[in-house]
C-alpha cells in the first residue's frame, strides 16, 4: 500500500494506542503499523512514510505524556487533525495457569503504574516492578518468561497467549487517555463548533509576569484553556515552552485574536492544529467574545478611523 494509506501508531500490537486506532472510521482501509516509540511513529510521517500517526498525549491520572509533547514541540513541524479519548482499565496477564501468589515480578508502561498502584499495594505488596516500553511489549516480555505478569489491556492476552488473572483494574474510576492523530502540516479540519487548538509558545524573555502577560491574550479574548504544561527547551536550567490547549478554532475570532497576540508577544509559537473535539463539547462563549461581537468592534473602529464614529 501506499504511504498516504498508512497509519503508524504506539506499538506493539495489543497497545492501547492500537485500540484507539481501530475506533477511527478510515482505519478499516489503512495498513496500521505498529512502531516502537512515539519518536519512531511520528518520524515515519515526517519522512513520508505514513500520512498519520496515532499516539498518546494525556492521562487522566498521569497526565500529560512527554515524549509526544516534546516531540510535537521540536523537530520538523506537525499538525493534529483528530483526538480520540478511551476508558481505561488494565488485566494481569499472566502465562497460563499462573497464579497470583506465585507472582514475583510485573511489568507495563511507566504511566500505567500510578493507575494500578493502590492496587498492587493491596494484592502483591512484594512484587517488583520493571517497566516496558508500552504495556503490550510488558506482555510480550512476559510470554517470553521474562517477567510473571504484565498490566495491560485485557485484549491483548490473545495476542500474546496469556490469560487475564484479573480484569478492570484501575485505582482511579473513569480513567481515560487522550490520543492525537497527527500528519504534516496543512489547512485545519473545517470548524465543528465543539473544537480544540493546540498551541507551542515560548517566552521572548523570563521577567516578573511573563507567563502571566501571554494567558491574558487568552484570558481577555474569553478563549478558555483545558490544559497547559510546561516543558523544559534544552536551553539550559529555568528555560521552559509552554504546551496549550484551548477550546475553539482558529477560525473563531476570539481564536484568531488571541493566537495573534502570541505571536506578537512570544519569541515563537507552534501551531499544532485546529480539530474536533472528542467529547463534541461546545464551549460556552462569553457576551462580547462572538465571531459578530469582533466584527461590531473592527467595523466602529473603521468608522471612527473614517471621523464617522
Amino acid at each position: 500500500m501506499s504511504p498516504a494509506s498508512r497509519y503508524t501508531y504506539l506499538g506493539p500490537e495489543g497497545t492501547f494506542t492500537e485500540a484507539a486506532i481501530r475506533t477511527l472510521p478510515e482505519a478499516a482501509t489503512r495498513e496500521l503499523i505498529p512502531m516502537v516509540s512515539v519518536p519512531a511513529a511520528l518520524d515515519a510521517v515526517r519522512g513520508g512514510e505514513a500520512a498519520g500517526a496515532l499516539v498518546p498525549i494525556e492521562n487522566s491520572v498521569e497526565g500529560g505524556v512527554t515524549a509526544t509533547i516534546d516531540e510535537l514541540a521540536a523537530g520538523e513541524a506537525l499538525m493534529i487533525y483528530r483526538e480520540v479519548v478511551l476508558p481505561i482499565s488494565f488485566a494481569l496477564l499472566v502465562r497460563p495457569g499462573t497464579r497470583l501468589e506465585e507472582i514475583k515480578t510485573v511489568t507495563g508502561h511507566p504511566v500505567a503504574q500510578p493507575q494500578v498502584r493502590r492496587w498492587l499495594a493491596r494484592h502483591l505488596p512484594n512484587v517488583t516492578w520493571e517497566s516496558a516500553a508500552s504495556n503490550a511489549d510488558g506482555a510480550r516480555l512476559v510470554q517470553e518468561g521474562r517477567y510473571d505478569a504484565a498490566f495491560a489491556g485485557e485484549f491483548a492476552a490473545a495476542t500474546y497467549g496469556l490469560e487475564a488473572l484479573v480484569s478492570d483494574i484501575h485505582d482511579a474510576e473513569n480513567a481515560e487517555t487522550r490520543f492525537v492523530l497527527v500528519g504534516r502540516p496543512a489547512r485545519p479540519p473545517a470548524p465543528t463548533g465543539t473544537d480544540k487548538t493546540s498551541v507551542v509558545f515560548w517566552l521572548t524573555e523570563n521577567h516578573p509576569g511573563a507567563l502571566l502577560d501571554l494567558l491574558q491574550e487568552y484570558a481577555s479574548r474569553g478563549v478558555n484553556m483545558m490544559r497547559i504544561e510546561s516543558r523544559p527547551t534544552g536551553e539550559g536550567i529555568g528555560q521552559y515552552c509552554f504546551s496549550v490547549d484551548c477550546e475553539g478554532h482558529i477560525q473563531d475570532r476570539r481564536v484568531a485574536d488571541a493566537l495573534m497576540g502570541l505571536q506578537r508577544l512570544s519569541r515563537k509559537v507552534r501551531f499544532l492544529g485546529s480539530y474536533p473535539r472528542a467529547d463534541r463539547q461546545a464551549p460556552t462563549v462569553r457576551a462580547g467574545t462572538t465571531d459578530e461581537a469582533f466584527s461590531t468592534a473592527a467595523d466602529w473602529v473603521m468608522r471612527c478611523m473614517d471621523g464617522r464614529g
